[in-house]
């Protein structure tokens, strides 16, 4: 960098090389007719980071006249305008606010206050009390404008007029540095072959290495929390000793979703408002057909004990094809297969998405995600469902449980399960669970005395109850903040 003397760098290192010192860069800027600003304060910083100049930070208590103040210093305070405006035989009091305006309202209560002024009661006007005023306002700001000492309790009072503002002044106090010098040379990153040949690098200064430097971040893909949430899940089912269930069927018939499961066509679920149906194609063709005709009859005239539903059970129906509302179809397909291979007890879970046509808002969305348990064995009770399920919300940090009595189609008995969350301090509903009916299990062939208890919670307020959000859109969709996704932390349930 070559040395300019009208440059501010120049100016402030021959100013060292002469005095040896810059006690104040605030008074020394103002010297040669320059703003302390932030640019300033760059050209100090840089030279410091050179080590050409070393600093003290100084901070300095300054007070600044607002408009109004500036304004009073030209034309006087509203209080000694109005006592001016005062003449010999006295003013009405509406005359002379008409006259002076807002000032002379707030100029007429100070006045008095001082006793320059009072309301004769006789005349009813205002009169002088008087002969001669000295404006202590006015020159108590010159005094701050010039930049004298002024008491404390005079700042405050100006202060609460709005005529003066405070501030603090940070300057640097600048001796010498180390490697100082009158010009700059400008560091040179890396050390060339040229340099080596012609023996430049003699003469020149070289950027020190940083060796604790980190290097340059690599890109990479991140878990989405709703990901680490999951595995965590899936970690806990399998130590558990459950066998994952395959899920890759979003599209699913009426006759596994609803029907298998003894859930009647006529249920409000399986209404438009709720489900998503498909258009094309609009009805499945292949389903086991003595298995089919063994849920028509239980449907519509029961068996085994149960009276059924009593009605017209329709083909039409069972055909029609729809985005899955539950997990628990796959389920039903699973427990189907395990009758036709020959019973043995088995632990099922799954985690997946699931659809459901509802209106969108902070807790709800039309997609999400369905985590569901399920055992089947010989002679399970209520008891086995709630000890399984207390095992598995121990795992996920959830220590204080409470079942709820609860109605499903498919499920007798059903709970609800709740949890006490110590930070909301109140219970909160996390899941579902139930013993899977008869009704369902006997047209699948299972044998007799299998039951079979299932569970099941969503995997999205476990997530924004780990992480804290409180709207489901800034956790999926369109919202979601991919700094916020980079950021998360990896998910932990102490166990």
């Amino acid at each position: 960098m070559e040395s300019n003397n009208n440059t501010v760098e120049s100016q402030l290192l021959q100013t060292l090389d002469k005095d040896g010192t810059i006690l104040d860069s605030g008074k020394w800027s103002a010297s040669i007719g320059l703003k302390h600003d932030d640019a300033l304060v760059g050209t100090i910083m840089r030279l410091n980071g050179f080590e050409l100049i070393t600093t003290e930070k100084l901070e300095k208590k300054y007070n600044a006249l607002t408009e109004e103040g500036k304004e009073i210093i030209k034309i006087g305070s509203p209080e000694a305008r109005v006592w001016q405006a005062v003449p010999e035989g006295g003013i009405e009091k509406p005359t002379l606010e008409k006259q002076m305006g807002e000032a002379g309202k707030i100029g007429l209560g100070n006045a008095m206050k001082l006793k320059w002024v009072t309301m004769d009661k006789a005349t009813n006007k205002i009169i002088k009390t008087q002969q001669s005023i000295v404006d202590e306002v006015q020159n108590q700001l010159k005094e701050i404008e010039s930049n004298t000492d002024v008491p404390e309790a005079t700042v405050t009072a100006l202060k609460k007029r709005k005529l003066v503002t405070t501030g603090i002044l940070k300057t640097f106090k600048i001796t010498k540095g180390p490697k100082f010098a009158l010009e700059l040379q400008k560091a040179e990153p890396d050390l060339t072959s040229a340099m080596l040949q012609t023996g430049d690098w003699k003469g020149k200064q070289f950027k020190e290495y940083n060796f604790n430097a980190l290097g340059a971040p690599i890109e990479s893909g991140y878990l989405h929390p709703l990901l680490k949430i999951r595995t965590a899940f899936r970690n806990i089912f399998l130590e558990m000793g459950f066998e994952e269930m395959p899920t890759n069927n979003f599209v699913e018939s009426s006759f596994w979703n609803f029907d298998a499961l003894f859930q009647p066509q006529q249920h409000p679920a399986r209404d438009a408002h709720d489900t998503f149906f498909i258009s094309d194609p609009a009805q499945a063709q292949t389903f086991p057909e003595d298995y089919l005709e063994r849920v028509k009859e239980m449907h519509s005239k029961g068996g085994n004990g149960s009276i059924g539903w009593r009605y017209d059970w329709s083909v039409d129906e069972t055909k029609k094809n729809i985005l899955r509302t539950h997990t628990t179809a796959v389920s039903s397909r699973m427990l189907y297969k395990l009758a036709q291979e020959g019973f043995q007890p088995k632990k099922y879970f799954s985690i997946d998405r699931v659809f459901r046509n509802e209106a969108l808002d902070a807790t709800h969305l039309a997609e999400f995600h369905q985590v569901e348990g399920m055992i089947a064995d010989y002679g399970l009770t209520l008891g086995n469902l709630m000890g399984i399920i207390t095992e598995f919300f121990k795992r996920l940090g959830f220590e204080q449980l409470r079942f709820k009595p609860a109605y499903n189609p498919y499920t007798e008995p059903s709970m609800e399960v709740f949890c006490y969350h110590p930070g909301l301090k109140r219970w909160l509903e996390i899941g579902n669970s139930g013993i899977f009916r008869p009704e369902m299990l006997l047209p699948m062939n299972l044998p007799p005395d299998v039951r079979v208890i299932a569970w099941g919670l969503s995997l999205e307020r476990p997530t924004m109850i780990k992480y804290g959000y409180d709207n489901i859109r800034d956790l999926v969709g369109a919202k979601v903040s991919l700094e916020s996704v980079r950021k998360n932390p990896i998910v932990r349930f102490d166990k």
